[in-house]
């Protein structure tokens, strides 16, 4: 019953890497051989910025996940799967509350060092 889950997740992750280590080699060779225009360069150097983002939001999150594990491992009078549970979901959601802060201050210094562009 749990073997074709792990199979299928380990695929689609084996899948969505592949995806993205392709499509950022594109990418990149595009804008090297001046193919692309300004627009579409500006257009792919965000999503790079979204893409470090992303990755910052999940080893926040991770990092607050193990955290959890270690104090609960820590304290062994208050261990109990519902504190585990607990301080999961707590430090879990502080990681996500910084991480917003941090995103939204660095999408606003990305909207402002680019100028706008008049809507076509």
């Amino acid at each position: 019953m749990e073997a074709p889950l792990i199979v299928a997740i380990v695929f689609g992750s084996i899948v969505a890497v592949v995806k993205i280590i392709s499509d950022s080699r594109i990418k990149s060779r595009l804008i090297e051989k001046d193919v692309a225009d300004e627009r579409v360069r500006r257009l792919f150097q965000t999503s790079v910025e979204l893409h470090s983002l992303s990755s910052l939001k999940w080893g926040m999150v991770l990092v607050g996940i193990g955290l959890a594990a270690f104090i609960s491992e820590a304290f062994p009078r208050y261990r109990s799967d519902e504190v585990l549970f607990g301080l999961i979901f707590v430090f879990a959601g502080v990681a996500f509350l910084i991480y917003f802060a941090l995103a939204d201050k660095r999408m606003k210094q990305l909207k402002g060092r680019e100028p706008e562009q008049p809507q076509v």
